[in-house]
């Protein structure tokens, strides 16, 4: 009887979790077999706590949702941060005392939650984490080149075709109608995907061009960070060129320092010549 209820445990977690991956289930399935491992401890994984301006920025949505119900969340947000920062030290100091208890709570929690878990169990919270901080880390970079304005990337011969012919195309859906454009693109002849591979070309060099001169912006204001490996290496080596010391132009050169030679000088024969006479006279 006990089998056959574990079973039954065991079919409706599975059954729960490939419903709620897609597929491939590659990310969702490590997701999922975390889930399903952490299970099996007697507790979760504690929430990380809110910091001071989010401990804030909650407790003042509630009022401006009351006071303002019609006022966009953007909006909202907006005005929340202008006023954390027109706030004094004194003023922050209680949602910074919060912030700080709760984190030291929340430590102590982990610290607690961790050593109830297998080694297993817990190489799948690091890989979680893992993934977690790449994929921020990748949205961020997203944001902040969209933020400076790096230029599109070219479209391809196909793209430039599907962007002309994807309202005609036919298909009730956006993904039959890019199967349908797929297969036409695949009947055209060479001298038809002539025009396209052009445009192609013409996207490409305009692509060259504009990243070029934002690369070199991006050098001159401080965000080397952002461009390509190779115009990397070269930004680094400008800096370098940049931050080498110039000479001090006012500075005084030292005066060459002439040879002595052995050779005796125009002068000196002369003199040796006039007391050679002398001598000879005597």
């Amino acid at each position: 009887m006990a089998s056959v209820v574990s079973l039954g445990l065991l079919g409706r977690r599975l059954g729960g979790l490939l419903s709620s991956c897609s597929w491939p289930p590659v990310s969702s399935v490590c997701s999922a077999l975390r889930k399903l491992s952490l299970d099996n401890t007697s507790s979760t994984p504690p929430k990380r706590p809110l910091n001071a301006y989010l401990r804030y920025v909650v407790e003042q949505q509630q009022v401006l949702f009351k006071q303002n119900p019609d006022v966009k969340v953007a909006e909202k947000t907006k005005w929340i941060a202008q006023a954390w920062r027109q706030l004094t030290p004194d003023q922050k100091q209680p949602y910074e005392l919060a912030a700080t208890d709760a984190r030291l709570k929340y430590k102590v929690e982990l610290a607690a939650f961790k050593a109830k878990l297998t080694p297993a169990q817990l190489a799948s919270l690091k890989e979680e984490r893992r993934q977690k901080l790449a994929k921020r880390r990748t949205i961020r970079k997203k944001r902040k080149l969209t933020i400076l304005g790096k230029p599109k990337l070219p479209r391809t011969a196909f793209n430039i075709f599907m962007a002309e012919n994807f309202d005609e195309a036919k298909g009730a859906t956006s993904q039959a109608k890019l199967k349908n454009l797929q297969d036409e693109w695949h009947r055209l002849s060479d001298t038809q995907k002539q025009m396209y591979i052009q445009l192609a070309e013409d996207d490409k060099i305009r692509y060259q061009n504009e990243i070029k001169i934002w690369e070199e912006q991006m050098i001159e204001t401080g965000h080397a960070d952002v461009i390509r490996v190779k115009q990397k290496r070269r930004a680094q080596r400008l800096l370098r060129t940049k931050a080498k010391p110039k000479p001090n132009q006012t500075e005084l050169k030292p005066i060459p320092t002439i040879a002595k030679t052995s050779k005796p000088t125009a002068t000196t024969s002369t003199i040796k010549a006039i007391k050679s006479k002398k001598e000879s006279e005597e």
